[in-house]
Formats: structure tokens, sequence, C-alpha cells
């Protein structure tokens, strides 16, 4: 963290200062997106190379992603240039996608004459729009943004919540005229005011919308929205402590509500050490904690690591969304900064943020990326979203689809064509489906219809009126052997509007669930079918993005034994559209283990004194006591050219290593100790070196992994949050040597000396000599003065 400012270093300060000078004026050049048509892709599985926004932009920060009515995969971005060099302001650009790795830009949300009434246009406070989250409800796009500069107040960086609505998810966008959340005064004058960024919105099963928000200064909270999605109603909960989160976006799985959210600062070009977290919590509105327990609402706050940088190119990974292929596999979606190319344009000013991708594993309930590999440089294997049993019906109902019962219609604003069915039946594939499979829909449904998705159908006779199913009561034993009916035991997920339930059935077994009221079913929603072995399970959404209002699980009464699959209709007037069956997405790969130390090569204790070996760097004032290393903070800091503060250093074997250490510093909780701290480093000078210490930020107490090097002549200094410290917080650094020579040091944590929370890496070029050590340091003279204890400093060769 940088000790000048009164906060954490302001999220997107540059970015703002840059972005509000801009020349305005309008988009390149961009065919405009057809919202119906467009080849499917191709079948067979795709490759993709981060960034994936390559083809679109050179920089698409805080990414948000909707798959749109017409099938296309669509992403918005943060206002700024996309390109090097260009210049020009983009205000929410839109790209649209068919396999979520190849981007298109199609257009921008807002241009300079058309920014919401309500955003200050003035020269000297010209508003940017920040942090887009995209959603689909009830038949509208609606487009949730930061507005940084209002009129709301009189008074300066003044941001607020703002939303648009839209037919179709290029627009046009009609702001709702005024806040959703109005700007949030702080205690320090007109011009102080809360940090009110990064919305996000979800829908709850009782069909109630609440809306996260905030960030650093004030925290993130969440609010419950009215009817419309426009207006806060309500009081507020915090969900995060102030001064650690920000970019909130939460997705609901088995359960648990996981709330993704970014650390650190987003922006500090080459040693940005932005990463994504996660909490989870069985309500909405919290308590979130971590996966050893801890909240995120404390002073040492909790939040397991899901993303951070790595070690290769990418740093900075952070502010994620997160999108569903269509065999289930989920899929990260973030910001990343090439570490070597960290600037739009020269080697200061705008960071230089790309879209990137990446898989998402959930492994123990908890997410991971990659199996904790993170993010991705090379090819890697991509979202399942094409094949033949794919379809869009842009060439009406043909093989490998039959259902007699169903016709192609078109005329449709959002869906373009699609299958309309005339009576009941099915409209499903002709071949058979082995092993375990995922079946996708858009259903609308007019009034009094209800209808959904089958597996399991027999292929041979599906889509006549002999299915099997009683019209008039909705209900399908499940075989119908005389007539050729479904393959015994078909498994149908059906929407029934009438009975106000999402019914899962297979045979004469079934499971509901209730629909919320207020929905309205003659608008497009997406239902999900995945059946795997002897077991089912049926989720409907508004738009697919992580928050079902009804989700239904049934165990089977023997282990099915694949079919076809495809759209149900119970009754007429069964709308169905972006139609697909493909094999569900395969467990994960068991995670990466962490790494364990080697060979025990140095265990330096202090129950007689320091003892040799040592390197002391301007003379640190250290003791021992009780078998400890009593280290006053000091009033001086590494941060900076040159480094003022003490050091203890020593030497390292040579290969990989592992350096640990247990520090106990006395920095209490909640109160502002800015910025003491205690812990480890590793050092090759005073302008190359990363430290790992237990620290307080604020009213914070985090542990972070900060890193110092020389960038484009000067010193250039980020950090990356790991685990919550503690009373005793065990610090580890291990270092590996990579293929091309470059010296990784990854940080672990840990509150008990046997769980270890792993964090990011910070990388040194080749033929560094580097030594490690212990540091206590930052102390600024005022404030209550801690004193560390460090209880031992062991090394292993690995």
């Amino acid at each position: 963290m940088e000790q000048s400012t009164r906060r954490p270093p302001l999220r997107r300060a540059v970015v703002a200062a840059l972005a509000l000078g801009l020349l305005a004026g309008g988009p390149p050049a961009a065919a405009a997106p057809d919202r119906h048509g467009g080849p499917r892709p191709a079948p067979g599985p795709t490759t993709y190379t981060n960034p994936a926004s390559a083809g679109v932009a050179d920089t698409y920060a805080d990414p948000a992603v909707v798959r749109g009515q017409d099938g296309w995969w669509y992403a918005y971005g943060t206002t700024d240039p996309l390109r090097e060099g260009e210049g020009v302001r983009h205000l929410l650009p839109i790209s649209r996608s068919r396999d979520l790795v190849a981007w298109e830009y199609v257009g921008d949300a807002f241009m300079e004459g058309t920014l919401p009434a309500w955003a200050d246009t003035h020269p000297d406070r010209r508003a940017a729009l920040w942090a887009p989250d995209v959603r689909y409800v009830d038949g509208e796009y609606r487009l949730y943004y930061v507005v940084t500069q209002t009129t709301v107040t009189a008074g300066a960086n003044d941001s607020a919540i703002g939303v648009a609505t839209a037919p179709t998810p290029t627009g046009p966008w009609t702001d709702a005229g005024d806040p959703v959340v109005d700007p949030r005064p702080g205690a320090g004058g007109p011009d102080d005011f809360l940090w009110t960024f990064d919305p996000h919105h979800v829908a709850t099963p009782d069909g109630r919308e609440h809306l996260f928000h905030g960030s650093y200064y004030g925290g993130i909270w969440v609010t419950e929205l009215d009817e419309t999605g426009t207006e806060a109603v309500g009081a507020p909960v915090q969900v995060t402590i102030d001064n650690k989160y920000e970019g909130a976006y939460v997705v609901h799985r088995d359960g648990f509500w996981y709330l993704f959210a970014s650390s650190a600062n987003c922006c500090a070009g080459p040693t940005t050490g932005y990463a994504v977290h996660v909490g989870r919590s069985a309500s909405l509105t919290g308590p979130y904690v971590d996966r050893e327990g801890v909240p995120l609402l404390e002073s040492r706050a909790g939040g397991t690591p899901v993303l951070a940088p790595n070690g290769n190119r990418w740093v900075g990974t952070g502010h994620n969304a997160v999108a569903t292929d269509l065999s289930g596999q989920d899929w990260i979606v973030y910001h990343a900064i090439d570490r070597e190319d960290p600037y739009l344009d020269g080697t200061d000013g705008i960071n230089e943020r790309p879209m990137l991708i990446d898989r998402l594993d959930w492994v123990d309930g908890w997410p991971v990326v990659r199996g904790g590999a993170g993010a991705s440089q090379d090819a890697q294997p991509g979202p399942t979203t094409g094949g033949r049993l794919v379809t869009g019906f842009e060439r009406g109902i043909r093989d490998p689809w039959r259902g007699e019962a169903w016709r192609t219609v078109t005329g449709d604003p959002q869906g373009g064509p699609h299958a309309l069915a005339r009576r009941p039946g099915a409209l499903v594939t002709r071949q058979a489906l082995a092993g375990p499979v995922r079946v996708e829909a858009d259903v609308r449904l007019d009034a009094g219809a209800a209808g959904g998705v089958v597996a399991g159908a027999d292929a041979g006779r599906s889509g006549g009126r002999h299915d099997g199913l009683d019209a008039a009561t909705g209900t399908d034993d499940g075989v119908d052997r005389g007539r050729g009916g479904w393959r015994d035991p078909a498994v149908t997920a059906v929407v029934d509007p009438a009975a106000g339930v999402l019914r899962l059935r297979s045979g004469r077994t079934e499971a509901t669930a209730p629909l919320p009221p207020g929905v309205d079913w003659t608008t497009w929603h997406a239902l999900v079918l995945e059946v795997d072995g002897r077991g089912a399970r049926a989720e409907l959404s508004h738009a697919r993005l992580g928050d079902p209002f009804a989700v239904a699980t049934l165990d089977l009464a023997r282990r099915t034994r694949g079919g076809a699959a495809g759209a149900v209709a119970l009754t007429p007037g069964v709308h169905v559209d972006d139609l697909s069956a493909v094999p569900l997405a395969s467990p994960p790969p068991a995670p990466q283990p962490l790494p364990a130390p080697g060979t025990l090569v140095d265990d330096v204790t202090f129950d007689d004194g320091t003892g040799a070996g040592w390197t002391a760097v301007r003379d640190p004032r250290v003791t021992t006591a009780d078998g400890d290393l009593v280290w006053p903070v000091e009033q001086a800091d590494l941060v900076g050219p040159g480094g003022t503060a003490g050091l203890l250093l020593r030497d390292v074997p040579a290969g990989d290593w592992t350096a640990e250490t247990v520090v106990r510093v006395d920095l209490g909780e909640d109160t502002i100790r800015n910025y003491q701290q205690a812990g480890l480093v590793v050092h090759a000078d005073d302008d190359l070196f990363a430290r790992l210490s237990h620290v307080a930020i604020w009213n914070t107490r985090q542990t972070e992994f900060g890193h110092e090097r020389v960038y484009a002549g000067r010193t250039q200094y980020g950090g990356t949050i790991v685990g919550p410290p503690a009373e005793r917080t065990w610090l580890r650094l291990v270092h590996r040597t990579d293929d091309a020579g470059e010296h990784d040091v990854r940080a672990l944590t840990s509150t008990d000396g046997r769980t270890w929370v792993a964090g990011g890496v910070w990388t040194f070029p080749a033929g560094t000599d580097l030594r490690v050590g212990l540091a206590a340091h930052g102390w600024n003279g005022t404030d209550p003065r801690a004193v560390a204890r460090f209880e031992h400093l062991r090394i292993w060769q690995d």
C-alpha cells in the first residue's frame, strides 16, 4: 500500500483522471449486430489463448457477461479507450461472441451526448461510467453501472449506481432517470463520499431483487430493490468490512451464496496484486465466511483466495464475473495486466487490463481456478458452446431434431426464430445420447401453457401424439411401452405456472420447487436439466447468471441408460429457443497440492540470542526475550527509492527453498494503526524485494504480500492479499525457479501452522541473488507503536 494515501490507493484513480481528460468522440466503425442470425459454432471443442479480448480491445476492464436471447454471449466493459493510441473513451463498450473466447466489438452503451441526465458533464468533473453489471429480467435487459460524478449533490466524487434498460443486449439503452443507489456521504465534509462502486444484481427464489455495491471506502453492501429493479428500498446490509474488498459478484450453489470480491490495488502497473477472494453464506445478506470459517466482516477479515498472480505474464487478476457454458462448466471472466506491457500508452497512465477467461472448478464446496493453477497464458481447452445438438432454429426444425408437434415461428423481437408447440409433444434428438447429459433451453409460455425439457426419451417415436403424457393433468408415468413413448426412465423438467411449480419427474417419482410470484412467463427464461447416473437436477432462472429462482433435485430409481433429449410441451403454447443437449461437464480434476517443505537446513530460534549467520541492514534494534526475537516496529519503510527500514537477512540454499516464521505483533483490531507490520522479506536490494507481513490497513488487519521493483526508471510497489492473520500468524515463502530461469516466490499463511492458505506469486529476474529474512516497520510516529515477536525462522531446501 502507499503510505502517503488517505485510503488504500484509489481504485481506478489514474484511469479516471485520464479518461475524464480524453477527447469526446464516437466508437470506431463496427458492423451492427444482427439480432437473431449468424452461424452456430462448429462442432467439437474450442481452444483459446488469453487474453480473450485480444481481437476486440487492448483493455477491457471490469467485464460482465450475459448470454442473450439471440444465442450470443455479450461482454460489457468499463469506460476506457479500447486500443493503444486511440485516445477516445468508450462509455461501457459491448462485444459479442458465439463461443466465449472470440469476441467482436458491437458498440457502446452510451455516447458522450447520451450520458445519463444526472451524470456530471462539467469539463472539470466529467463523469465516467464504470463496472457494468448486465442482467435479463422478465423481457428486458438491465445494465447497472457506476456514475463517478453526479449532479445529485454539490460535492465532488459523489459516486452513485445507475441503471439503463433495453430490449436487446446492444440497446438502445434508456437510463432510469436517477440513481438506483444515491451518493452516500461520509463524515469528512461536503466532498467526502463513500465509494458507491461495482453494482451486482441478484434475484432470490422468493422473487425479490437485490443489488450489491461498494468498495474499499465503506465496504460492500447489499440492498433490496423495488419491483422495477431501479430503486433501492429498505435498509442496506453490510457484508464485508471496509478497506478490504470491492467488485462483488454473487452466485448460488448447493445451498450457499458465494460472494466473490477483489482485494488490493487494481492499477499498480507491473506490481498490481489485485486478486479474487470468496466467502459463502446460507443467507444472501450474510454473514459470509471463508473456507476456514473466518467472517469477511471482521477486522481480521476472512476470504479464501480464488485467483491471484501466479508468476506468469499476468498480474492484477481480478474483478470477475462467472459464465456457464452449455455443458454446465463454469468459467471465470476477469481482467488482468501483462507485467511486461502494463500501460495502455507508454509507461504510465491508464493501466492496460484486457479481459481473460479460465475454467472455474468447484472442489469440496469451494471455487478454484484451473485446479489452483490460476490465470492461463498458453492454449487451453475452451468452453462447450456449440455442436450438432445446439440450435437456435435459424434453419427451422431439421435433422438431428424431430418434433411433429412443433413448428418454427419468427418475429419474436428477442428470440427471433424459435420453436412453438402446437399440441402436447416432444422436440428431441433423433439419436439417443449416452452418459450424463445437460439439456438447456430458453422457454416462454403463453397463458395457461406448461412445458420444459426432457432427457432419456425414446428417440424412435418422440414427436407425435403418443408420448406417455397426460395433457389434461400434466403427469407422465415415464413408460408407454405399447406406443413407443418415453424411454424408461425418462426425466422431464417442466415449468407449470398454473400449479406454481417447477416439476422434475421420472416415472412415478417427482420433486417440485415453488415458482416465485410476479414472474412474467410470457417472456424468456432459462431452464436447465442435468441427468447424471441416478440423479437429476433442474434449474430455472432469469438468465443463467448463477441466481436461479427455482431448483429441484431428484434421486432416480435406477441408473439412467441414456436416450433422446430436448424440449417437451404438456400443452400448446410452449415456446423454446437456444435448445442444446450436450454431455454434462466432467467432474474437476484433483486440485494442485500445496507445496510441502523439503529438508530443513536452517532452524533459527532465539533462546540464546539471535545467533550467527545474520546480515543486519541499517542496524535493526532487536533484542531477544523468552525465546522470541523482539522488534519494536520501526518508524521507517522499505517502500520507495532506496528504502529506510532495518532488515535481518540470511542466505538461502541453492535451488528451491521454503522459508517460514511465526510472528506475534500487537496491532489489535478495528483501530487505525497504519501501516505497521511485521513479517518475512525476500530481498535482492532495497528496490527489488517482496514482503509478506501481518499489517494494519486502516481498520483491518491483513496479510499482504507486497512487491517493489524498478519499472521505466522509477520504483513501483503493489501488494496482493493472502489469508487472515491471527494472534499468532504463520508466514511462508516458497521459492521455485521456472523454465525461463525466473525466481517465483509464492506466499502462504496460516493461523494454526496446519491449515495453509495459498496466495499470489511475485517474480524476480533470472540470475538475481536473493536472501530471506525478517522485518518490522511502518510506524507513523503517532499511533500506538506495536512490538513484533518472532518465534523462529526456518529454511528448507526443496
